[in-house]
């Protein structure tokens, strides 16, 4: 419909300008990710933490559900493969919860961190993967130049004016411009001084980075209809990219108790956090957040404090416990309803913004 045909859907070869967001850990299951791009839009593979095996296997398997284009996204990585010290007081409030939930306590003194990128980046060229997205960063010129020559379009998550001008540069075809309002991590470049990032409202933001770019940007935070697509539009968005919406679908492969907290909760039980990954990233509120707060400890950085505080979230997860599970979600939570199938929650978004407009 040529009231939704933007730049970013001639660029990318799509039919509607809404792309699922990567949300890494599971949600963004293989039949999730061929459903919406099925559907027109761009559907996004969460690859972050998955094995170059995993990787493979999933790319295989939306290629079976569908040959739209679509893309993957992955971590920049913030470390290479060392052995680092563990903080003597995380590990003692992470035994706090351990105990909690039964789990046998910790004492090591140090944890071994493997960067596994050029493995998992490599499966990306060999498999012909349409479209990287990146969160944290923006490839190297190394890695850029061999997807270019792949013929990859590559996006680039940012959330400032200068890390949108940073990846224009960097030779990126596409930028999201990420408002604070959007769940999960946020993908500031930088948070070495482990402070909660960049945290611009994105109607704010938007405007800011489609007035200093000459690529299509995309906009996400907090989008959660046809009417959160039009608005973007108005504002020189050329798309937007959604997750939380998402979520809660039957393609989803979110916990069945993370789906129910989400359609339980309000706007206002979604926090920002870098408890569970040392990374700041939105989710909402339950024990972990709030025991961690009490005892005041500083988190490892990211991707350390991520795999300290895995047991503790698979246990959570295995028990169906959401008080130990980390709950990402944005800011446009609380109208989440109960589940649906993808495919008519993306025509429901498509068919509200051509009504609109």
């Amino acid at each position: 419909m040529k009231s939704l045909d933007t730049n970013f859907c001639s660029v990318f070869g799509i039919r509607y300008p809404v792309v699922l967001a990567g949300m890494a850990g599971g949600p963004s299951t293989p039949e999730l990710v061929a459903t919406i791009s099925r559907a027109g839009g761009l559907g996004t593979l969460g690859a972050a933490y998955m094995t170059p095996e995993k990787i493979r296997e999933a790319i295989r398997s939306i290629r079976k559900l569908t040959d739209a284009p679509f893309a993957v996204n992955l971590f920049i990585s913030q470390m290479q493969t060392s052995t680092v010290p563990i903080e003597r007081n995380v590990q003692y409030t992470l035994n706090q919860m351990r105990d909690d939930l039964g789990l046998p306590q910790k004492y090591d003194t140090s944890i071994t961190i493997t960067d596994n990128f050029d493995q998992q980046f490599a499966v990306l060229i060999e498999e012909k993967v349409p479209v990287i997205s990146t969160a944290f960063g923006i490839l190297s010129n190394r890695y850029r130049d061999q997807a270019k020559a792949a013929g990859v379009k590559l996006i680039a998550m940012a959330t400032t004016v200068e890390e949108a001008i940073l990846a224009e540069k960097a030779g990126c075809d596409a930028v999201v411009a990420q408002g604070m309002e959007a769940g999960g991590h946020r993908g500031t470049f930088d948070v070495s001084d482990q402070s909660m990032g960049a945290n611009v409202g994105l109607f704010s933001l938007l405007p800011q980075i489609v007035d200093h770019l000459h690529i299509p940007v995309l906009a996400a935070g907090g989008i959660m209809d046809g009417r959160g697509l039009v608005a973007a539009l108005a504002l020189g968005a050329s798309g937007v990219q959604m997750g939380t919406k998402f979520l809660t679908t039957i393609e989803s492969g979110a916990h069945p108790a993370y789906k129910q907290a989400l359609i339980k909760a309000k706007t206002e039980d979604v926090v920002l956090t870098t408890v569970f990954s040392g990374r700041p990233a939105r989710g909402i509120k339950n024990r972990f957040m709030e025991h961690w707060e009490k005892i005041g400890v500083q988190p490892m950085h990211f991707p350390i404090q991520n795999s300290l505080t895995r047991d503790i979230r698979d246990a959570a997860s295995a028990e169906n416990n959401t008080d130990y599970m980390s709950l990402w979600a944005g800011q446009g939570v609380g109208i989440l309803t109960q589940e649906q199938y993808a495919e008519e929650v993306f025509l429901e978004i498509v068919g509200e913004a051509n009504r609109l407009l």
